[in-house]
Protein backbone atom coordinates (compact mmCIF):
# COMPACT_ATOMS: atom_id res chain seq x y z
CA UNK A 1 0.00 0.00 0.00
CA UNK A 2 1.50 3.26 -1.08
CA UNK A 3 2.23 5.50 2.01
CA UNK A 4 2.16 9.53 1.89
CA UNK A 5 4.56 11.04 4.39
CA UNK A 6 3.37 15.21 5.38
CA UNK A 7 7.14 15.85 5.64
CA UNK A 8 8.38 15.14 1.78
CA UNK A 9 9.23 18.10 -0.35
CA UNK A 10 6.15 17.37 -2.66
CA UNK A 11 2.87 18.59 -0.91
CA UNK A 12 0.42 15.58 -0.91
CA UNK A 13 -2.62 16.23 -3.24
CA UNK A 14 -6.27 15.63 -1.20
CA UNK A 15 -9.52 15.73 -3.79
CA UNK A 16 -12.90 17.29 -1.81
CA UNK A 17 -15.84 16.00 -2.62
CA UNK A 18 -19.32 17.98 -3.52
CA UNK A 19 -22.73 16.25 -2.78
CA UNK A 20 -22.28 11.97 -3.00
CA UNK A 21 -24.36 10.79 -5.82
CA UNK A 22 -25.67 13.83 -7.08
CA UNK A 23 -22.44 14.62 -9.08
CA UNK A 24 -24.34 15.64 -12.09
CA UNK A 25 -27.05 17.89 -10.57
CA UNK A 26 -24.29 19.72 -8.46
CA UNK A 27 -24.27 23.13 -11.13
CA UNK A 28 -27.87 23.57 -9.98
CA UNK A 29 -27.59 22.78 -6.24
CA UNK A 30 -24.83 25.18 -6.26
CA UNK A 31 -27.35 28.17 -6.82
CA UNK A 32 -29.23 27.85 -3.33
CA UNK A 33 -25.70 27.61 -1.76
CA UNK A 34 -24.52 30.93 -3.66
CA UNK A 35 -27.63 32.57 -2.70
CA UNK A 36 -26.73 31.87 0.88
CA UNK A 37 -23.15 32.91 0.44
CA UNK A 38 -24.39 36.19 -0.74
CA UNK A 39 -26.55 36.93 1.72
CA UNK A 40 -24.06 35.48 4.47
CA UNK A 41 -21.13 37.90 3.27
CA UNK A 42 -23.46 40.49 2.13
CA UNK A 43 -25.76 40.44 5.64
CA UNK A 44 -22.74 40.24 7.80
CA UNK A 45 -20.88 43.46 6.12
CA UNK A 46 -24.20 45.67 6.24
CA UNK A 47 -24.00 44.76 10.18
CA UNK A 48 -20.43 46.06 10.30
CA UNK A 49 -20.72 48.94 8.20
CA UNK A 50 -23.90 49.91 10.63
CA UNK A 51 -22.24 49.42 13.86
CA UNK A 52 -19.64 51.74 12.50
CA UNK A 53 -21.29 54.23 10.95
CA UNK A 54 -23.69 55.09 13.84
CA UNK A 55 -22.67 56.07 16.61
CA UNK A 56 -25.21 55.60 18.70
CA UNK A 57 -24.40 52.06 18.30
CA UNK A 58 -21.14 52.42 20.03
CA UNK A 59 -22.34 50.56 23.05
CA UNK A 60 -21.34 46.96 24.35
CA UNK A 61 -24.27 45.19 22.90
CA UNK A 62 -23.51 46.44 19.09
CA UNK A 63 -19.96 45.81 19.87
CA UNK A 64 -20.21 41.99 20.81
CA UNK A 65 -22.45 41.93 17.33
CA UNK A 66 -20.09 43.49 15.43
CA UNK A 67 -17.74 40.70 16.68
CA UNK A 68 -20.20 38.09 15.90
CA UNK A 69 -20.55 39.37 12.26
CA UNK A 70 -16.59 39.57 11.95
CA UNK A 71 -16.68 35.68 12.47
CA UNK A 72 -19.58 34.98 10.65
CA UNK A 73 -18.23 36.56 8.00
CA UNK A 74 -14.57 34.97 8.33
CA UNK A 75 -16.17 31.83 8.44
CA UNK A 76 -18.21 32.40 5.60
CA UNK A 77 -15.09 33.09 3.52
CA UNK A 78 -12.63 30.68 4.31
CA UNK A 79 -15.31 27.65 2.53
CA UNK A 80 -16.69 29.74 -0.35
CA UNK A 81 -13.35 29.09 -2.83
CA UNK A 82 -13.67 25.61 -1.92
CA UNK A 83 -17.33 24.94 -1.55
CA UNK A 84 -17.91 26.87 -4.99
CA UNK A 85 -15.38 25.78 -7.00
CA UNK A 86 -15.89 22.11 -6.72
CA UNK A 87 -19.35 22.38 -7.69
CA UNK A 88 -18.87 24.87 -10.58
CA UNK A 89 -15.11 23.95 -12.22
CA UNK A 90 -14.95 20.34 -10.32
CA UNK A 91 -12.17 22.28 -8.89
CA UNK A 92 -11.49 19.00 -6.17
CA UNK A 93 -7.86 19.29 -5.66
CA UNK A 94 -6.22 20.89 -2.50
CA UNK A 95 -2.71 20.35 -1.42
CA UNK A 96 -1.87 19.67 2.53
CA UNK A 97 -0.81 22.91 3.57
CA UNK A 98 -4.01 24.72 2.27
CA UNK A 99 -5.86 21.88 3.21
CA UNK A 100 -4.72 22.28 7.09
CA UNK A 101 -4.62 26.37 6.89
CA UNK A 102 -8.23 26.08 6.01
CA UNK A 103 -9.34 23.62 8.76
CA UNK A 104 -7.04 26.08 11.12
CA UNK A 105 -9.40 28.79 10.20
CA UNK A 106 -12.84 26.76 10.12
CA UNK A 107 -12.34 25.67 13.40
CA UNK A 108 -10.74 28.55 14.81
CA UNK A 109 -13.49 30.59 13.67
CA UNK A 110 -16.36 28.02 14.79
CA UNK A 111 -14.71 27.99 18.13
CA UNK A 112 -14.38 31.76 18.33
CA UNK A 113 -18.15 32.08 17.18
CA UNK A 114 -18.84 30.05 20.23
CA UNK A 115 -17.16 32.19 22.62
CA UNK A 116 -18.46 35.55 21.15
CA UNK A 117 -21.98 34.24 22.01
CA UNK A 118 -20.34 33.24 25.61
CA UNK A 119 -19.06 37.25 25.98
CA UNK A 120 -22.99 38.47 24.86
CA UNK A 121 -24.50 36.16 26.92
CA UNK A 122 -22.23 37.85 29.67
CA UNK A 123 -23.76 41.54 28.34
CA UNK A 124 -26.70 40.42 28.70
CA UNK A 125 -26.48 38.91 32.33
CA UNK A 126 -24.44 42.10 33.31
CA UNK A 127 -27.50 44.41 31.44
CA UNK A 128 -30.47 42.73 33.56
CA UNK A 129 -28.68 41.56 36.78
CA UNK A 130 -26.56 44.38 37.65
CA UNK A 131 -27.71 47.38 35.51
CA UNK A 132 -26.03 50.02 37.57
CA UNK A 133 -22.82 48.93 36.81
CA UNK A 134 -23.29 47.93 33.16
CA UNK A 135 -21.37 51.08 31.98
CA UNK A 136 -18.50 50.41 34.48
CA UNK A 137 -18.42 47.04 34.26
CA UNK A 138 -18.61 46.52 30.19
CA UNK A 139 -15.96 49.43 29.38
CA UNK A 140 -14.28 49.59 25.91
CA UNK A 141 -10.94 48.38 27.61
CA UNK A 142 -12.86 45.43 29.03
CA UNK A 143 -14.68 44.35 25.71
CA UNK A 144 -11.32 44.68 23.83
CA UNK A 145 -9.81 42.59 26.57
CA UNK A 146 -12.68 39.97 26.29
CA UNK A 147 -12.36 39.71 22.38
CA UNK A 148 -8.80 39.55 22.31
CA UNK A 149 -9.09 36.88 24.98
CA UNK A 150 -10.78 34.85 22.86
CA UNK A 151 -9.01 34.94 19.46
CA UNK A 152 -5.91 33.99 21.97
CA UNK A 153 -8.00 30.65 23.26
CA UNK A 154 -8.69 29.51 19.83
CA UNK A 155 -5.25 30.13 18.28
CA UNK A 156 -3.95 27.70 21.78
CA UNK A 157 -6.31 25.09 21.59
CA UNK A 158 -5.52 24.80 17.15
CA UNK A 159 -2.44 25.51 17.04
CA UNK A 160 -1.22 21.72 18.67
CA UNK A 161 -4.19 20.36 16.65
CA UNK A 162 -2.67 21.61 13.15
CA UNK A 163 1.07 20.59 14.32
CA UNK A 164 0.35 17.24 14.66
CA UNK A 165 -1.83 17.12 11.60
CA UNK A 166 1.01 18.16 9.79
CA UNK A 167 3.38 14.56 11.42
CA UNK A 168 0.57 12.05 10.14
CA UNK A 169 1.29 9.98 6.82
CA UNK A 170 -1.37 9.10 4.50
CA UNK A 171 -2.42 6.27 2.26
CA UNK A 172 -3.25 6.09 -1.64
CA UNK A 173 -6.90 7.15 -0.52
CA UNK A 174 -6.80 11.16 -0.57
CA UNK A 175 -10.51 11.86 -1.14
CA UNK A 176 -12.19 13.54 1.90
CA UNK A 177 -16.02 13.79 2.14
CA UNK A 178 -16.62 17.01 2.04
CA UNK A 179 -16.14 20.09 0.10
CA UNK A 180 -13.69 21.83 2.78
CA UNK A 181 -11.16 20.51 5.07
CA UNK A 182 -12.41 19.08 8.29
CA UNK A 183 -10.21 18.28 11.18
CA UNK A 184 -11.93 14.29 11.94
CA UNK A 185 -12.45 13.46 7.79
CA UNK A 186 -8.72 14.30 7.33
CA UNK A 187 -7.38 12.32 10.18
CA UNK A 188 -9.42 9.40 9.31
CA UNK A 189 -7.78 8.87 5.83
CA UNK A 190 -4.29 8.52 7.96
CA UNK A 191 -2.35 5.47 7.58
CA UNK A 192 -0.31 6.15 10.73
CA UNK A 193 -2.04 6.27 15.13
CA UNK A 194 -4.15 8.82 15.15
CA UNK A 195 -5.29 8.47 18.40
CA UNK A 196 -3.02 11.67 19.92
CA UNK A 197 -4.93 13.65 16.94
CA UNK A 198 -8.39 12.14 18.12
CA UNK A 199 -7.82 13.40 21.79
CA UNK A 200 -6.40 16.85 20.59
CA UNK A 201 -9.54 17.51 18.79
CA UNK A 202 -11.46 15.91 21.73
CA UNK A 203 -10.08 18.44 23.87
CA UNK A 204 -10.19 21.51 21.44
CA UNK A 205 -13.87 20.90 21.31
CA UNK A 206 -14.39 20.69 24.57
CA UNK A 207 -12.61 23.73 25.92
CA UNK A 208 -14.13 25.78 23.64
CA UNK A 209 -17.84 24.98 22.92
CA UNK A 210 -17.79 22.64 25.44
CA UNK A 211 -17.25 24.93 28.33
CA UNK A 212 -19.00 27.97 26.48
CA UNK A 213 -22.60 25.82 26.27
CA UNK A 214 -22.80 25.28 30.13
CA UNK A 215 -21.66 29.25 30.60
CA UNK A 216 -24.11 30.23 28.12
CA UNK A 217 -26.91 27.86 30.46
CA UNK A 218 -25.98 29.02 33.52
CA UNK A 219 -26.24 32.97 32.47
CA UNK A 220 -29.96 33.04 31.23
CA UNK A 221 -30.78 30.59 34.56
CA UNK A 222 -29.63 33.21 36.61
CA UNK A 223 -31.45 35.97 33.84
CA UNK A 224 -34.54 34.15 34.41
CA UNK A 225 -34.42 34.53 38.06
CA UNK A 226 -33.61 37.80 38.03
CA UNK A 227 -36.49 38.50 35.56
CA UNK A 228 -38.99 36.95 37.75
CA UNK A 229 -37.96 39.00 40.27
CA UNK A 230 -39.08 42.17 38.87
CA UNK A 231 -42.60 42.94 39.79
CA UNK A 232 -44.11 44.46 36.23
CA UNK A 233 -45.23 42.19 33.75
CA UNK A 234 -44.59 45.11 31.25
CA UNK A 235 -40.90 44.91 33.03
CA UNK A 236 -40.43 41.28 32.76
CA UNK A 237 -41.36 41.29 28.94
CA UNK A 238 -39.13 44.26 28.23
CA UNK A 239 -36.31 42.48 29.88
CA UNK A 240 -36.88 39.39 28.20
CA UNK A 241 -36.92 41.29 24.62
CA UNK A 242 -33.64 42.60 25.15
CA UNK A 243 -32.53 38.53 25.09
CA UNK A 244 -34.57 36.89 22.17
CA UNK A 245 -32.02 37.78 19.60
CA UNK A 246 -29.27 36.31 21.22
CA UNK A 247 -31.22 33.53 22.54
CA UNK A 248 -32.27 32.80 19.17
CA UNK A 249 -28.87 33.25 17.96
CA UNK A 250 -27.27 30.71 20.29
CA UNK A 251 -30.05 28.08 19.41
CA UNK A 252 -29.03 28.47 15.83
CA UNK A 253 -25.27 27.90 16.26
CA UNK A 254 -25.68 24.69 19.23
CA UNK A 255 -28.66 22.78 17.44
CA UNK A 256 -26.86 22.14 14.24
CA UNK A 257 -23.53 21.95 15.94
CA UNK A 258 -25.01 18.94 18.15
CA UNK A 259 -27.36 17.81 15.67
CA UNK A 260 -24.24 17.12 12.97
CA UNK A 261 -22.60 15.35 15.77
CA UNK A 262 -24.91 13.11 16.29
CA UNK A 263 -25.34 12.25 12.86
CA UNK A 264 -21.60 11.51 12.53
CA UNK A 265 -21.89 9.22 15.39
CA UNK A 266 -24.99 7.41 14.97
CA UNK A 267 -25.99 8.17 11.33
CA UNK A 268 -23.86 5.30 9.34
CA UNK A 269 -26.60 4.04 8.04
CA UNK A 270 -27.27 7.52 6.56
CA UNK A 271 -27.34 7.82 3.10
CA UNK A 272 -23.31 10.03 2.54
CA UNK A 273 -25.04 13.09 0.80
CA UNK A 274 -27.41 13.92 4.23
CA UNK A 275 -23.67 14.56 6.14
CA UNK A 276 -22.58 16.65 3.43
CA UNK A 277 -25.56 18.15 3.46
CA UNK A 278 -25.52 18.71 7.06
CA UNK A 279 -22.04 19.72 7.51
CA UNK A 280 -22.80 22.71 5.41
CA UNK A 281 -25.69 23.70 6.96
CA UNK A 282 -23.97 23.84 9.77
CA UNK A 283 -21.31 26.46 8.20
CA UNK A 284 -24.10 28.89 6.43
CA UNK A 285 -27.21 28.60 8.54
CA UNK A 286 -25.74 30.72 11.67
CA UNK A 287 -24.28 33.11 8.79
CA UNK A 288 -27.16 33.62 6.98
CA UNK A 289 -29.85 34.33 9.67
CA UNK A 290 -27.33 35.74 12.64
CA UNK A 291 -27.92 39.77 10.59
CA UNK A 292 -31.25 38.60 9.59
CA UNK A 293 -32.48 38.14 13.05
CA UNK A 294 -30.49 41.32 14.70
CA UNK A 295 -31.71 43.20 11.84
CA UNK A 296 -35.24 42.27 12.21
CA UNK A 297 -35.61 41.63 16.18
CA UNK A 298 -33.83 44.76 17.10
CA UNK A 299 -35.21 47.67 16.76
CA UNK A 300 -32.20 50.44 16.96
CA UNK A 301 -30.11 48.26 14.21
CA UNK A 302 -33.46 49.05 11.91
CA UNK A 303 -33.70 51.98 12.20
CA UNK A 304 -29.99 52.12 11.77
CA UNK A 305 -30.16 50.08 8.46
CA UNK A 306 -32.83 52.54 7.20
CA UNK A 307 -30.89 55.56 7.78
CA UNK A 308 -27.75 54.25 6.03
CA UNK A 309 -30.11 53.14 2.90
CA UNK A 310 -31.82 56.58 2.55
CA UNK A 311 -28.62 58.07 2.74
CA UNK A 312 -26.95 56.28 0.14
CA UNK A 313 -30.18 56.69 -1.78
CA UNK A 314 -30.09 60.23 -1.24
CA UNK A 315 -26.26 60.60 -2.99
CA UNK A 316 -27.16 58.97 -6.05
Amino acid sequence: MLVFNCTNAQPLTFLLTGIPGLRSAQIWISIPFCILYVVAVSGNCLILLVVLQERSLHEPMYYFLSMLSATDLSLSLCTLSTTLGVFWFEAREINLNACIAQMFFLHGFTFMESGVLLAMAFDRFVAICDPLRYSSILTNARIAQIGVSVLIRNVAVMLPVVLFVKRLSFCSSLVLSHSYCYHVDLIQLSCTDNRINSILGLFALFSTTGFDCPCILLSYILIIRSVLSIASSEGQQKAFNTCISHITAVAIFYIPLISLSLVHRYGHSAPPFVHTVMANVFLLIPPVLNPVIYSVKTKPIQKAIIKILIQRKCQI
